[in-house]
């Protein structure tokens, strides 16, 4: 009976004392903020990014995921994953177009207004969302009045909270591809706030409530605190892979080392190095704004490269090759303007033809020698070398060559004495025929 009372005193000291402070413990933890930064034209990889950052706030129990926005845009299929992954989350998302000087342009546009608060930084911009074709180019009027209307539908129920204004304008950036500044998108309610930093934006949006498909959530952000979720090394470098001088720099070390493996066939190295770099930069056109009409003058080029091995004609073909990859080059990545996405170096694309065709030059020149040097096995490989009479030769005895002792004969059946040079000018069955050198 007393070690029952006892063992009910321990449990109510336990009770009385601890509960209290893992209450308070609790109430002091401070709210965590998620922040995952997206930037260039959407790939794959950003939608695999944002999707595990969402991933990370559910998994972390966060009061917010703040996705700070800086794109030109991208595929629609890629827009849509995007959007239908934010207004599904259990995590309210701040959509935030910042830093100063960044875009939401095209698919971006839809995706700010996804957000469950949208958000802009000071002299960003907003808009041109009217729908192209997959390489930059412009729709039928058919299929684009179709895209329109599905683009303007999809706005209208994004910004339908946001009043008659915000959803007039939302529509004008698809029909006219018009654009605004943050303070023309706030001023007719296209998006909640303008912040300077993602600081300033927490502060601002604290105690705001937002609608989840769950229902209601008032934010508590008081002592926030920030935690950034990075890409991965294969995210970033995916998204690297969308600037286009990096795929004309990977497409001309391709294309160079894929060559070196054709006129020197037998290693691997080249050969791994050139496909490895095509392979890469496939995947950079398949996302980049192309027009395809380049690769022709590319595979001229290279057909041409090839050409100048069988029928070396002084460079003539290497340098028709060299300006074809030019052209190609030009045409592929700067032939179509698409708002918000870099076009690839002028002066980079010239100057690396240039020195491509002039590696290609030198290569072909070691090649040709190559191919027209006789083939010499056995005692004719000794043919040319240098040595010294071994024991006289009268006209026969031995020399000493190649740190071996062969046996010879004299060119013209002459005496010539142990010590001196020879060089070796023909054979005669197991024997060399030589010379005194300077005879």
């Amino acid at each position: 009976m007393k070690l029952t009372k006892s063992v009910a005193l321990i449990i109510w000291i336990l009770l009385t004392f601890l509960l209290p402070l893992q209450t308070i413990h609790g109430q002091s933890v401070s709210p965590t903020v998620i922040t995952i930064e997206v930037r260039g034209p959407l790939t794959p990889s950003l939608v695999g990014y944002i999707d595990r950052g969402l991933s990370s706030a559910e998994r972390q129990g966060a009061e917010l995921l703040i996705l700070q926005l800086d794109t030109p845009g991208g595929s629609i299929d890629l827009m849509n994953t995007i959007i239908q992954n934010i207004r599904s989350s259990q995590i309210p998302v701040v959509v935030y177009v910042a830093p100063r000087g960044a875009i939401a342009g095209s698919a971006g546009t839809l995706i700010t207004l996804a957000g469950h608060i949208a958000a802009m930084a000071p002299e960003t911009a907003i808009g041109a969302a009217s729908p192209v074709g997959g390489q930059g180019e412009e729709l039928g009027e058919t299929i684009e009045a179709k895209q329109k209307e599905i683009l303007k539908a999809s706005v209208r129920s994004l910004a339908v909270n946001r009043g008659p204004d915000a959803v007039a304008l939302a529509e004008e950036t698809i029909e006219t591809a018009k654009a605004a500044s943050a303070e023309e998108a706030l001023q007719v309610g296209l998006i909640d706030f303008i912040a300077n930093d993602i600081n300033d934006l927490v502060n601002k949006i604290n105690g705001q409530t937002v609608n989840l498909a769950s229902g209601e959530k008032v934010l508590n952000l008081d002592n926030a605190v920030l935690v950034p979720v990075e890409m991965s090394f294969i995210e970033t470098l995916l998204q690297f892979l969308t600037n286009p001088n990096i795929l004309f720099i990977l497409l001309t070390i391709g294309v160079q080392a894929i060559f070196i493996e054709l006129s020197n066939p037998g290693g691997w190295v080249a050969g791994f190095i050139g496909a490895v770099c095509l392979i890469l930069a496939v995947y950079g056109l398949g996302v980049l704004p192309v027009n395809w009409f380049g690769i022709l003058f590319l595979i001229t080029a290279f057909i041409l490269f090839i050409l100048e091995i069988k029928t070396p004609v002084n460079g003539a073909l290497t340098a028709a090759g060299a300006l074809s990859f030019i052209v190609g080059s030009l045409v592929l990545f700067n032939s179509i303007e698409a708002p918000g996405f870099p076009q690839v170096s002028v002066p980079l694309v010239v100057s690396t033809g240039v020195l491509l065709a002039g590696g290609i030059f030198v290569i072909l020149r070691f090649a040709i020698r190559a191919m027209r040097t006789p083939v010499r096995t056995g005692m004719e490989s000794l043919i040319g070398l240098t040595g010294y009479v071994h024991s006289a030769l009268a006209p026969h005895g031995t020399i000493q060559l190649a740190g071996e002792e062969w046996s010879a004969f004299t060119e013209d059946e002459t005496e010539l004495p142990a010590g001196t040079p020879i060089t070796v000018v023909s054979k005669r069955g197991i024997s060399l025929i030589v010379k005194k050198i300077g005879k």
